[in-house]
Parts: structure tokens; sequence; C-alpha cells
């Protein structure tokens, strides 16, 4: 820190003013309004001194930067002392910097510090100040020795002012080891500036110490700044270097080659860094074993590596060594430690597994299978139950037919021989194996051969044994045409001690169809039916079982091969074709033989008929390859079905005639025909069938009951007394637009309402009579009062009304017809005595429809019905249903005995 000058020195004065001015000259052009603040000599640490407005200059600021460290800008402009300072002049000044990043503008503003100091008198005038050459109010480099034995206190240094030569001058120090801790370390005497130590001092502790030394005059006065001053502590070689671990653990294969990394070992030491006394070196003390040397450390980075390839896990697993570290670069003068280190000598495959023998012999009893003969044990060094040390069995010779198998114990290692087909003493009585094993990790050692191998002699025990079948399938070759009782070959089984088929009897287990007798002595198959090589696919098989005296058995299987004799024609798997009269003019047939191809095709194909006959004229046939021809029509034939007999012959003339089924069809593809079962024949004449003629005899019995009906209902109507309608009555009702031609008169009845036809009259059931009367396609329904005359004379009106039905959008209306007055003998009745007339009638029917035979309510009434469309065939719904499927049935009594059993049928329900 530079020394402060006395604020009544005129070069001091003039300087300040000098860098005044050039401050506010260089910033004129961009700098804000200048800001003054008024502030005591001295400012603390952390102390708020004033607040300048930024917004004002600068609104879009995003960067606030003090020129001064000693201030700190806060962004509402709050400005704060970073720590203790102590104003020397009257005025001092800093800038604050404000820029915008985005738009790379940048304004300043000028802060202006000013406080009142009382003026000194001047000792010397300005030109002895001017003339002064050297000032010693300046930092001087200062050390304490670490662990210092004293005298204490101990004298330091002294630190002066020039300002001393003209003032009464009071030095004073602050900081760590003065007024903070670690207190009263460091104290200066206030007249002479003697600086002193009180005690040892720690270098790990306090490394150093930063005091600020002032100088002041008795009324208060600082001449000088604030000097900083730093003691250093000098480092004493007091720490030996520690290791960070007290005992280190390795691994490390074996045979690893030389400089192979072990590991790395790491020290510290909290002496000064960067100083002997902190210059470590490694090093290995002792090794255990101590022969051969394995190891080596290097002495700076105290990574441990293998010096010797000799590392052998089999002869020693673990080494143990003990390592120092010691600082002073490794002078024995240095500080030291020691720590211990083991490595551990990891496995690899470098013993080959051995037999403990070099041959071993075994025995077993013929056909025994699943059974343990031999267990073999190894030798290996390698480290137990690891993948070196796990041993793997194979057979290498001597297992071709592979009755054996080996595999290994995983509990002893040991390898177990096993035999898994059975062996046969008549064909080998002794079987050398030669065994090798290997280990399951693969080997690294330096021999040549990594397969240790032994020979296993296996003596094959006999036994006694039941007939053998072998091969266990047979055959015999007999041509499917053999007459019955033909005697050949059968199946044969013989002893295997005595390779005899004596004393060996024989049964069949299974014959499909029945075709053959087994001889039980011999074995010869007799043909008991006619042999049938198609129905076979060409082989018949049998079983058969075989046994000795003792009753021990063995299976067989023998197969008899029936030769093909052309025993059958060529056939027509389709028998039904379909030709689709407007795209096709033909259909193409294929004939197949079941017999062998050598009696097979070509085939010939014909039609079977005369010169002359009607298939010869109505059909062609046309070659079309070996196996297929092509059926053509030749006149303009009728949709319909025809038969057309084909004969097919194979190249040794055994032919055959397939009744092919030809239905020419108004389609266009053949599954798209939907042609009725009418048949017709190959001459084109039509079969009916039995349902067509059914439908016949039911559509004229149901013509004749018609019939009957409209002549019962005719002959009825003429016994009633004709009713006298007025002559305008067509001009008095609706016509009805649909209709296209005047209809049949007609009579029919409801419970409680008679409908009458033109002509006739009568007299309601329940005192309310209808009249529906149609002419020309005229129609009206008229209610008048039951027990009087049909037509009576209204009294009041002399107008017509009717009950119309307009069949436009299946509504009902009632109107009045607009005719006039009616020229009978009485009148209708007005719509309104109408209306009084028949509305409590009708609601008490209503009232008995809603109630069943018990008086409940119906379950059924009042339903409600969309409307589905016109000529509905279903009758009326609900329980008002009228009820006269009985009637008019009386008439079948009356018919010829030809529809009797028609009757019959109608009449049971």
């Amino acid at each position: 820190m530079a020394p402060a000058r006395a604020p009544g020195s005129p070069s001091g004065a003039l300087c300040r003013q000098l860098l005044l001015t050039l401050a506010i000259l260089t910033f004129a052009c961009d700098a804000c309004k200048t800001v003054t603040l008024h502030v005591p000599a001295k400012l603390d640490a952390e102390k708020f001194i004033g607040r300048v407005n930024l917004k004002e200059c600068f609104k879009s600021a995003t960067l606030i930067h003090s020129s001064d460290p000693d201030f700190q800008i806060l962004e509402d402009g709050s400005v704060y002392t970073t720590h203790t300072i102590l104003l020397s002049s009257e005025k001092s000044s800093f800038t604050i910097l404000l820029s915008n990043t985005e738009t790379q503008e940048e304004k300043e503003i000028l802060v202006l510090l000013e406080h009142q100091t009382k003026v000194l008198k001047k000792r010397h005038s300005q030109e002895k100040v001017l003339r002064r050459a050297k000032r010693r109010w300046a930092p001087i480099p200062c050390s304490v020795p670490e662990n210092s034995l004293g005298p204490f206190p101990l004298f330091l240094q002294q630190i002066q002012s020039d300002t001393a030569q003209n003032y009464t001058i009071y030095y004073s120090i602050s900081g760590p080891g003065v007024d903070k801790e670690p207190r009263n370390l460091f104290y200066v005497e206030r007249d002479t500036g003697n600086l002193f130590c009180t005690a040892s001092i720690d270098r790990e502790t306090y490394p150093l110490f930063e005091l600020v030394a002032f100088a002041t005059t008795p009324d208060g006065y600082t001449p000088e700044y604030p000097l900083t001053l730093v003691i250093r502590i000098e480092d004493e070689n007091d720490n030996a270097p520690i290791f960070t671990e007290t005992s280190y653990s390795f691994e490390v294969f074996e045979n690893s080659k030389v400089g192979t990394t072990v590991g790395q070992v790491c020290a510290t030491d909290q002496d000064e860094p960067d100083t002997l006394h902190t210059r470590l070196k490694y090093s290995i003390i002792q090794q255990f074993p101590a022969l051969p040397t394995l190891f080596s450390m290097h002495p700076t980075t105290g990574v441990i590596t293998t010096s010797s390839s000799q590392l052998d896990r089999e002869l020693i697993d673990k080494y143990q060594l003990k390592i120092k570290v010691q600082d002073m670069d490794g002078q024995y003068f240095g500080l030291q430690t020691t720590a211990i280190c083991i490595i551990n000598i990891e496995d690899v495959n470098d013993n080959l597994p051995t037999f403990t023998r070099s041959s071993y012999v075994a025995s077993v009893e013929e056909n025994r299978i699943d059974v343990e003969i031999l267990r073999v044990a190894v030798q290996d060094k390698d480290l137990i139950n690891t993948a070196n040390w796990r041993a793997n069995y194979t057979i290498l010779k001597g297992n071709e037919d592979g009755n054996f198998k080996i595999v290994t114990d995983s509990q002893t290692n040991e390898g177990v021989l096993c035999v898994v087909k059975p062996l046969n003493y008549e064909e080998k009585q002794q079987v050398t194996l030669e065994i090798g094993v290997v280990n399951e990790a693969p080997y690294t050692g330096t021999s040549r051969s990594t397969t240790n191998m032994a020979t296993v002699t296996v003596n094959v025990q006999n036994q006694d044994e039941g007939p053998e079948c072998d091969p266990q399938v047979q055959t015999v070759r007999i041509k499917e045409n053999v007459p019955v009782g033909t005697k050949t070959i059968g199946y044969k089984a013989y002893d295997p001690e005595t390779r005899s088929s004596s004393g060996i009897r024989y049964k069949k287990s299974s014959d499909p169809e029945g075709w053959v007798h087994v001889d039980k002595n011999s074995g010869v198959i007799t043909i008991l039916k006619r042999l049938d090589r198609e129905a076979r696919s060409g082989v018949y098989n049998i079983s058969i079982i075989a046994s000795d005296k003792d009753g021990r058995t063995c299976n067989g299987v023998l197969g008899i091969v029936l030769e093909d004799v052309n025993d059958n024609g060529p056939v027509i798997r389709q028998q039904t074709v379909v030709i689709c009269k407007t795209v096709m003019s033909s259909a193409e047939i294929v004939a197949v033989d079941p017999d062998e191809p050598i009696h097979g095709p070509p085939f010939d194909f014909s039609l079977e008929g005369v010169s002359d006959s009607e298939v010869l004229r109505m059909w062609r046939l046309t070659k079309v390859n070996d196996t297929a021809a092509r059926l053509s029509y030749l006149n303009d034939l009728r949709f319909g079905k025809y038969t057309v007999p084909v004969r097919v012959t194979d190249r040794l003339g055994q032919s055959l005639v397939t009744q092919l089924v030809v239905i020419l069809c108004d389609c266009v593809t053949p599954n798209d025909c939907s042609f009725r079962p009418v048949s017709r024949t190959s001459n084109g004449e039509v079969i009916l069938g039995k349902w067509a003629i059914l439908a016949m005899l039911l559509g004229i019995a149901l013509l004749f009951c018609i019939l009957f009906t409209l002549v019962c209902g005719a002959t009825t109507g003429a016994d009633k007394k004709p009713k006298v309608f007025p002559d305008d009555l067509a001009q008095q009702n609706l016509i009805v637009s649909n209709t296209e031609a005047p209809g049949d008169d007609k009579v029919y009845s409801t419970n409680d309402f008679t409908t009458h036809a033109v002509g006739g009259s009568s007299h309601g059931i329940g005192g309310t009579l209808g009249s529906r009367v149609k002419n020309g396609g005229q129609e009206t329904i008229e209610m008048v009062k039951g027990g009087h005359q049909t037509m009576e004379s209204c009294q009041e009106t002399g107008h017509h009304h009717t009950l119309e039905r307009c069949k436009e959008g299946g509504q009902h209306t009632l109107d009045s017809c607009r005719g006039g007055p009616v020229a009978t003998d009485n009148c209708k009745y007005t719509y309104s005595e109408w209306y009084t007339y028949t509305q409590p009638r009708l609601g008490e029917k209503v009232q008995q429809c809603d109630q069943d035979n018990t008086h409940m309510q119906a379950q059924d009434y009042v339903l409600t019905y969309n409307y589905e469309g016109r000529g509905s065939a279903a009758g009326s719904v609900g329980c008002c249903s009228e009820r006269q499927e009985e009637d008019g049935l009386e008439f079948l009594d009356h018919l010829g005995p030809k529809f009797r059993t028609l009757a019959e049928t109608c009449m049971k329900r």
C-alpha cells in the first residue's frame, strides 16, 4: 500500500486537482450527472454511504460495475463499502459503469466523496517536501520461524512514517493475531513502531497473518494511508508424511509379465507444499517371503510393479510388503512413516488335470442301460472349485455306436462313465474306450498338449436273452390279385445265442383288414381275403409278436408290399360340372387311375352311345392332354341339367363309364349358378321332382278352397232381402284412387259388427249395424240403428254422413259427404246422434277387451305398434283379435277322394 500525503501538502493538492479534472474531461462525452456524497474520514466495512439514481442515467442497464473495488453498487443504486476505508484527502472519487450487454451501450456516473479535515500548520516549505527522495511508509517483508523458541516478545521489524519528522505520530495495528483470533500474537509500540511477536506459531494452523498498520497524530488526523503488513510463517519440517491407509491389499495374476502394475500407494505431508519438507520418496523395506524379490516400487509415484515373472500361486499364494515413505526427498534426516501391503496371487489355469491312473477296467451286463460302470479321478493343482480346477471329460475313441457317456460329478470332480445304449454280447464282448479331460477355463500354461488321456476297457457280460426281432421291420411282396389261400414267407425272429429261429412261436397282434393268417410255428402267412392295393396305398402292415419257450418276446412289423395289377379303370372324380352359357361353351373334365402309372395314362375319352343317339348329337369330347378332355355342347341347348355318359380307357384297355352330370346355367361363374333341381335327360326331356309335384297338388287344392268359399258366400247372400240404396250413393263417397278394377262383393262379420254386400241386408248382433258397400271401386262404411231398416230418413239436416277410410298416408278420417238429400223412406242419422249412440257401446266393448276370462287385466291390451307398410300378411294382434280360423273349412268334407288326405292334413291343428 502506497503511503498517503498530508492534506496540507501543495503537491498532494495539486495532484488531486489534476486527476479530478482529467477524469471529468475524459468522460464528459458519455457521463451522466455527477453525484456528490458527504462521508466521514473513516468508513467501516459493509457500511451504507449513500444512494445513486441509476435509472435516471441509464434505464436499460443490465450490468453495474464500480471502478474502485473498495465500493459495491447494488441494483437500487445503494453504495456500500467492501472493507474499512480511511479517506486521507478531502475529496475522493470513483466511477459507476452502466452497460447494456445486448445493445453494447455504456454510461458512466462520477461519484465524489467529500469530508472535512482539520488543517494542520505546515512546518516545512513545499520545496523541501519536493526534495524528498524516499518514503519509509511502505510494506516491509516480514516472516516468523515456525515453532520459534523465542525469546519472547520477539522483535520482528519497525514501521515508520515520513510524517514523523513534522508531526507527533502514534502507530497501531489491527487484524488476525492482534484484535482477532488468535488474539495478542502481535503488538506494536505506539511511539517507536517496533513490531513484536509474543508466542510460537504453528504454520500448519496459521500460514500467514495480514495486519493493517496505522499512523495517526494525537488529535486523530491520519497523514498516511493504512499500510498492509503480511507476516509469513516460515515452515519447519515438523510433520512426517502419512500413508492414506495403514494397510493396503492388492491382487495380481500368477505368471504375470515383468512390469505388471500391482497397485499404488499414496501419502500426504502437512508441511508447506513445493518445498523439500513435502518432497516424498517411496520404497519397499521388506518382502515376506524374502526370496526371490518379485516386486518393486516407483520412488515418486508409489506404484508397485512386478520385477519377476516367477509368480506361482501353487507355490506361494500371498506376499507381504513393508513399505516406507520419507520426506526431504528421502534424505536420511527426513521424517518417515511405514505401512503394510498385502499382495494376493490370483490363479490362472496353468496346470492341466491329470488322471490318477493311465488305464481302467470296467464290466457291464448286456442289454443294460442308464447304469454307472466306472468313476475316474483327476488331479489339478489350480484353485479348487474354480473354472481352472473343474474338469470336463470326453470319450475320444471307441464310442462310435453311442453306447457310453461320461459326465462330471460337480461335488468330487470325478468322471462318471455310464451306459446309455444296450450292449450286445453276441456282437461285441469287449469295448475299449479312450477318454480325455480338460478344464472349463482355457489352458494358459506352456505345455504343448492340452488334454490328458486314459484308456478304459469295458467287458460285456453275457445274459440269457429272449428272441430278437432283427430287423424289426421286414417286408414281403405279393400281387394284389393273388387268390385266397395263397401262402408266402412271413416274419422271422431268431435266438441271439444260437442265431436260429427254431423254437420261436409267432402270432399277429394287429391285422386291420383281416387279410392274412400267420402260422404260429413258422411265421408263414396265408391270404384270407382279396387284397386291394388301392385301399392301403400299396403297403399293408401287420404287427407280429415272437416268443420263445420261456415266454420272452419281441415285437416286429411285417410290411406286405402289394404289387399293382390293372384292375381299375380311370374315373372322373368331379362328376358334376357347370357350364355358364353366357360366357362358356365347354367344360374341362379330368380322369384319374388308382393303379400304378404303368397302368394309367394316357387316357382315351369317348361318349357312351350309338352313332345316332341324342348324346352324340348334343355333346362333343375333345382331348386336352393325357388325363383331361373338354366337353362342349353342339346345339343351342336349353338351360337345365343333363346326364352325359363318358367312357375313359387307360393305356392297357381298362375302361370305366362315368355318368357325368352337366348343368347348363345362366350365370357368369359356376359358383353363381342357382339352378333349381329340375332334371333333364340327355335328350332334353324335363323330369319333375317330388317337391315340384307336391307344390302343384297344394296349389290345385288351394284353388278349389277359394272357389268353394265364393260359391257358399253367393248362396247365402241370395237368401237375404236386398237392401235399397239411394241413386247418388256413388257421388256421396270417396273414390279409392289406387283401385285398378271393380272389386267383388264380399260378406264378412266380426264379433259385434256385420259387413254386408251390395244388394243384401242384415241385422247387427249387438244392436249396431255396419254397411260396407263397394261399387265400381267406391267404398263406404255406414253405422245405423239395429233392429230397423238400413236406410232411414234424416229429419233435420237432410245430409248424408259416412265413415270413410282415406288411404293417403295410412290415416283414417271422418268426413261429411257433400251430396244432396237422399230419396229413400228414411234418412241417416246426423254425426252427433251417431257419436252419442256408439260412444258408450264402444267404451263398453273396450272395457270388455281389457279383461280376460277371469276379469283380470289382459297383458297384451293397448300395445303400441309401429306402421310397417301395406299388405301385411299378419292378422290382428291383442285380445281383440278375430277368432275365425275354424270357419269356412266345412267344404273339405265334400271334396273328391283324391283330396281326402289333403283335407285331413288341413283339419289337424
